[in-house]
C-alpha cells in the first residue's frame, strides 16, 4: 500500500547534492521530505575523487578532444570511450556534444562553469564547519602532472586560458613537482599546480556527516519517484509503496533525472558517464594530495587509509554491468606511478549525470517554479553542490540569485 504523505518541498535524490540543498532549505524554515532509492550519500557522491575543484572550468567537449573524437570514442582504452552497444541511444547526445565542442560553445561553456566554481571552495569550508566535518578537509591544492616536455608546453595555453576565467595555478618544474610530492616517480614535464583546491581525504564520511544533520531535521523516504502529477496546489510523486504531495518538488536524482523531467515538460539531453574507482588499503598515503597524471585521465587520491584512483569518462547507460577492462586500465595505469601495487582491494562503478555541454541543469522548470532542476553536474557535482544549494534556494523562495541562471535553465535546449 502506498503511503499518503505531504511535504511542503520534495527533494528527489539523496546524494550530496540533494543533500545540500535539503541542509539549505532546512536553514530557511522550509518543512523538507528526500527521496531515494538507495541511502543517502551512496553512488557517485561516495565514489569520486574527492576533490573540490575550482578550476575545473573545461567543459569535455573541446575542439582538441573534438578532432580526435572518433578515435578517443571507440578505443576501449581511451580515457573518453563509449560501449559499443550505447553507439545508437546515444547517436543524439553525441552530435550535440560534437556542436558544444567547437571553439564558439566552448568559451561559453567554460565561462558558465567558471562562474559556478568561483566559491565552491570557501562555500565547502562552510558548509563543513556548519556539519562538523572540517576535520575532512585538506587545504594542500591540486596537481596536474604531465610526463613530457612537449605536454607540459602544450599545457600553457591551457592555464593561460584558465587564469583568464580567474583561476589560480602556477606552472611548475619536475623539480619543484619532486619536491612537494616525492613519492611520485620523476617526469620531464613538470605540473600545474592549483593551491586553492581543497580535498576530501574521505568524501564518503563527510557526506554521512550532511545526511547525519539533514535526517535530523527532514523526513526520509527511501522509495523510488517514478511518476510526477502537476496538481493546482503542487506536484503528486508516485511510486512503488510511495504516494506524495508536495507544494515543490526538487529534481536531484542525477542520473536517474531525465525520465523525472522529461515528466514536467523538460526534455533535456541528459546522459550517464559511467565513473570507476580502485583501491589500495595502505596506512600511509604515497603523496600528499590528489594528482592527475593528465595523459592517463584519472586522479590519485590520498584516501584515509587507502589510495583510490579514480576517473576516466565511459558513455554507457544506466544498465548494463560495469567493464571490467575499465577497471583494468585503472590498475594498469596505478601500476605505471607505483609498480610495487598488487591487486586493488576493492573496485567500484557509479553514474555520473552528463550533459552535451558539460553545464549543469539548474532553475525552475519551463512549467513554472513548482519543479526545481538541480543536475547534470557531471565531473563537479560534489565541487558544485553547495552552490547548487543557494541558487534553489533562492528560486523557491521567489528571490533573485547570486548568477544569472539563464546559461544553466532547461530552456536553454
Amino acid at each position: 500500500m502506498s503511503k499518503h504523505l505531504t511535504t511542503e518541498i520534495a527533494v528527489i535524490g539523496a546524494g550530496v547534492v540533494g543533500l545540500a540543498i535539503a541542509e539549505a532549505l532546512i536553514a530557511e524554515g522550509r518543512d523538507v521530505t528526500l527521496i531515494d532509492p538507495a541511502a543517502p550519500g551512496m553512488g557517485a557522491s561516495y565514489g569520486n575523487a574527492g576533490t573540490i575543484a575550482d578550476y575545473a572550468v573545461m567543459p569535455v567537449g573541446s575542439p582538441d578532444v573534438l578532432k580526435n573524437l572518433p578515435s578517443l570514442l571507440f578505443d576501449k582504452s581511451s580515457p573518453l570511450a563509449v560501449r559499443r552497444a550505447a553507439v545508437p541511444a546515444l547517436m543524439p547526445w553525441l552530435a550535440r556534444f560534437a556542436l558544444q565542442s567547437l571553439p564558439g560553445p566552448t568559451k561559453r561553456n567554460a565561462a558558465a562553469i567558471a562562474a559556478l566554481v568561483a566559491d565552491a571552495c570557501p562555500s565547502w569550508e562552510a558548509l563543513a564547519d556548519r556539519i562538523g566535518g572540517a576535520e575532512i578537509l585538506q587545504r594542500r591544492g591540486c596537481l596536474y602532472i604531465y610526463e613530457s616536455k612537449a605536454a607540459f608546453r602544450a599545457a600553457e595555453a591551457d592555464m593561460a586560458f584558465r587564469r583568464g576565467l580567474g583561476i589560480t595555478v602556477d606552472l611548475i618544474s619536475p623539480e619543484t613537482l619532486a619536491e612537494m610530492e616525492p613519492g611520485l616517480p620523476s617526469v620531464e614535464g613538470g605540473a600545474a599546480f592549483f593551491p586553492k583546491a581543497v580535498f576530501l581525504n574521505d568524501p564518503g564520511a563527510m557526506v554521512s556527516s550532511l545526511a547525519t544533520a539533514v535526517q535530523a531535521k527532514a523526513d526520509y523516504i527511501q522509495a523510488e519517484a517514478r511518476q510526477l502529477t502537476r496538481q493546482f496546489d503542487g506536484v503528486i510523486i508516485e511510486g512503488p509503496g510511495l504516494r506524495l504531495h508536495a507544494r515543490k518538488v526538487i529534481l536531484a536524482a542525477g542520473a536517474h533525472s531525465r525520465a523525472l523531467a522529461a515528466q514536467a515538460g523538460d526534455k533535456v539531453p541528459l546522459d550517464t558517464e559511467r565513473g570507476y574507482h580502485v583501491e589500495w588499503d595502505m596506512p600511509t598515503p604515497r603523496l600528499t594530495r590528489p594528482s592527475c597524471p593528465t595523459a592517463r585521465g584519472f586522479y590519485l587520491c590520498p584516501m584515509t587509509g587507502r589510495l583510490r584512483v579514480a576517473g576516466t569518462v565511459e558513455l554507457g547507460g544506466l544498465t548494463a554491468p560495469p567493464s571490467p577492462h575499465r577497471i583494468a586500465k585503472l590498475v594498469e595505469g596505478a601500476r605505471a606511478i607505483f609498480p610495487d601495487l598488487g591487486a586493488p582491494d576493492r573496485e567500484w562503478m557509479g553514474f555520473r549525470p552528463s550533459m552535451p555541454d558539460s553545464r549543469p541543469v539548474i532553475g525552475p522548470s519551463r512549467g513554472g517554479a513548482d519543479v526545481i532542476h538541480a543536475y547534470g553536474h557531471g565531473h563537479i557535482g560534489l565541487t558544485l553542490a553547495p552552490i547548487t544549494a543557494r541558487l534553489v534556494a533562492a528560486v523557491v523562495a521567489e528571490r533573485a540569485p547570486e548568477l544569472d541562471l539563464t546559461p544553466y535553465l532547461p530552456d536553454r535546449f
